[in-house]
């Protein structure tokens, strides 16, 4: 690897590094005999998980971050004064083969800034994809991003090599969208969208019939938005996510908090830091979404259009509806269970199996995953005299769930002190 090429991974790198949309999972992709790398098995190298909980290194890399846009929340916008690089197909495509055979990654993650136009930065996008799977007979794992306003050949193209697709709305209303991105708009995003999911149910249904047909991004699409850069609620972000789950093919939808890397200009809100508790709430509040079976108006109304972000979104919402509560847990059904803060899916599972055995209490309940501290005081079972949110009230709940401020060093000192 010569030192020209150390470079531009040092830049492309960097530049890479504020895309979280970034994510291994739900596809299966083997190596064959003659081949190099399968997805089950220093700079730009992220780490990534599994459906199975797996972490996976990937090359994390731009192929350029030069761009003709200038949007306001990018670092690689055409007016900001940064050092620019660009790879070369070939160039990319030894530099993730190198990388591989030194077992420093499994797979790649490619993006890249637009230059020219979407078509052409796409079509290199492609090159790089096919060279690696035609040329290289690479079986590791494969990210794309696709441009905005790409046309739909090249990205069927690019479905034929990549594990996962994905397009970033970043902002979620289009008015924010062209304040910030004039260049912009949602049509550019959604469009890609519908001809990735397009290429999956067909490539999908095309399997049913020719079990040797080839696949279409196994693992589906994703997408990214930017959350604190405009002045959307909660509400405003949980709905576009709703909407965007309701496609088949789309797997996450990530949330980065705003990063304020272009200070200097005033469309652009001043944050002294990224809302990462805000980002971390987002993310548990999606979850409840695709797997707790809880709707958007459920966390998030006119009356509350942010989540609360002292208590995660489902003991928030339990604390608003003390009169479900408490729960029998011998007795209540599955979706009842999941609504129980500090009962998840696999505890409520667990519950549910092992009660036509026996009845559970307190120790079955730890045993299996609950977390007993916060679930006593919305539920009843033999072993929890504890007083419940009907007895003590939502607010006292709160106040007892709520993590206890750290003290300083000085009042652990005064503490010691008096205990000597």
């Amino acid at each position: 690897m010569n030192e020209q090429v150390i470079q531009k991974l040092k830049i492309l790198a960097e530049s890479a590094k504020y895309d979280v949309s970034c994510a291994s999972s739900g596809t299966v992709r083997r190596n064959q005999k003659g081949g190099v790398g399968n997805t089950v098995g220093g700079w730009g190298i992220c780490h990534s998980f599994a459906e199975d909980g797996r972490c996976i290194s990937l090359l994390k890399i731009m192929l350029t971050n030069y761009c003709i846009y200038d949007c306001a929340y990018c670092i690689n916008r055409i007016s900001n004064d940064i050092p620019r690089a660009t790879f070369s197909v070939t160039e990319l495509v030894e530099l993730t083969m190198e990388f591989y055979r030194r077992n420093y990654i499994e797979g790649l993650f490619l993006s890249s800034g637009v230059v020219r136009n979407p078509d052409y930065t796409m079509e290199r996008l492609v090159r790089v994809a096919k060279d690696l799977r035609e040329r290289h007979r690479f079986n590791g794992y494969i990210h794309l991003k696709s441009i905005p306003g790409a046309s739909e050949e090249l990205v069927r193209q690019a479905g034929l090599y990549a594990d996962r697709m994905s397009v970033n709305l970043e902002i979620p209303t289009e008015e924010n969208l062209k304040r910030l991105a004039p260049d912009k708009d949602h049509k550019s995003v959604y469009l890609p969208m519908k001809y990735i999911q397009q290429g999956v149910l067909e490539s999908a249904e095309e399997r049913k019939h020719y079990r040797r047909a080839p696949r279409f991004a196994p693992a589906g699409q994703s997408t990214q938005m930017i959350v604190g850069a405009t002045p959307e609620n909660d509400k405003d972000i949980l709905n576009v996510s709703s909407a965007l789950y309701r496609s088949p093919t789309m797997k996450r939808v990530y949330y980065s908090g705003y990063i304020s890397v272009n200070t200097y200009d005033k469309r652009l809100p001043a944050l002294k830091q990224p809302p990462l508790v805000r980002e971390n709430r987002l993310y548990q509040a999606d979850w409840l979404l695709r797997f707790y079976q809880f709707k958007v108006d459920e966390l998030v109304d006119d009356a509350h259009p942010d989540l609360d972000l002292e208590v995660d979104p489902k003991l928030a919402w339990a604390l608003r509806h003390p009169e479900v509560f408490p729960v029998n847990i011998n007795t209540a059904d599955y979706e009842m269970l999941l609504r129980v803060p500090g009962i998840g899916t696999r505890s409520a599972a667990l519950i549910v199996a092992s009660r036509r055995f026996s009845r559970i209490g307190f120790y079955e309940l730890k045993k299996m995953g609950a977390v007993v501290k916060k679930a006593k005081y919305f539920i009843t079972c033999n072993e929890l005299p504890d007083k419940t949110i009907l007895d003590l009230g939502p607010a006292c709940v709160r106040k007892l769930l709520l993590p206890k401020p750290k003290k300083s060093a000085d009042e652990r000192q005064l503490t010691l002190d008096f205990k000597f």
